[in-house]
């Protein structure tokens, strides 16, 4: 397999960890080659090989795109597609389909998958197809794009620069290194020991009144006098998300 790495720039997650992939198919051999051409990318996968197992996989791994077979041994792709967007209703998926099954192609879509590629195909071709549908969505971004936007908040990764709804706001540096973190996991809740790692770079042990400390300054200067955007999840952590 050449290197792409010179001509597409690397995909990550908001909060830079390499993207997730799961790919769903009773054929072990394929699974298990499509799983290394994804590696291949830099991204992490995981497989699965029923029904069951993919919708259980994929609330736990939280995937960025979904690889699906049309028929799986248990029930169909059409029934793991619309378990799975009950928990991730923005989830990009690209089926795998028999080549002469045009109903299969035609309900795929019709029920929501995104993209969809015939048996037999190349490693190269779904690899890009899911490269293709993981651009279209928010979930991931290019590594060089330094500009993080969630509503009218906005953050300037390299000038540190943050504005909501046009208006600047002044953080210090721990503060600014909070909300960026805040803002790379929009609309996930993040937990204190999580906070704690990724912002003070250490374990979660009895500091949990650093996080709701800063968590307190950042309200102040992000959402006075406007519609919150940092919602305490109780019990369970922070999230930030967009103004209603």
């Amino acid at each position: 397999m050449k290197d792409r790495t010179a001509s597409a720039p690397q995909l990550q997650r908001l909060d830079g960890s390499p993207v997730r992939v799961l790919v769903v198919d009773d054929e072990a051999n394929l699974t298990e080659l499509l799983g290394m051409a994804l590696r291949y990318e830099g991204w992490e996968v995981r497989l699965a090989a029923t029904g069951m197992e993919a919708v259980r996989v994929a609330r736990e791994f939280d995937p960025d795109a979904v690889v699906l077979d049309m028929m799986l041994p248990d029930f169909d792709g059409l029934e793991v597609l619309r378990r799975m967007r009950a928990d991730n209703p923005l989830v990009p998926v690209l089926f795998l389909t028999a080549k002469d099954a045009v109903e299969d192609r035609v309900s795929g879509l019709t029920a929501g998958g995104d993209d969809y590629v015939t048996k037999p195909f190349s490693l190269e071709e779904v690899v890009a197809r899911v490269r293709a549908l993981m651009r279209r969505t928010t979930v991931s971004m290019s590594a060089a794009d330094s500009v993080l936007v969630v509503g009218d908040l906005t953050l300037d990764e390299d000038s540190h620069e943050v504005t909501r709804g046009g208006e600047e706001i002044h953080l210090t540096a721990t503060e600014f290194e909070l909300l960026r973190y805040l803002m790379r996991n929009p609309k996930r809740v993040l937990s204190k020991a999580q906070i704690l790692d990724r912002v003070w770079n250490y374990d979660f042990g009895g500091q949990a009144n650093v996080v709701e400390l800063y968590i307190s300054y950042l309200r102040k200067k992000i959402d006075a006098g406007r519609e919150p955007m940092i919602h305490t999840m109780r019990g369970a952590g922070y999230v930030l998300k967009p103004a209603l």
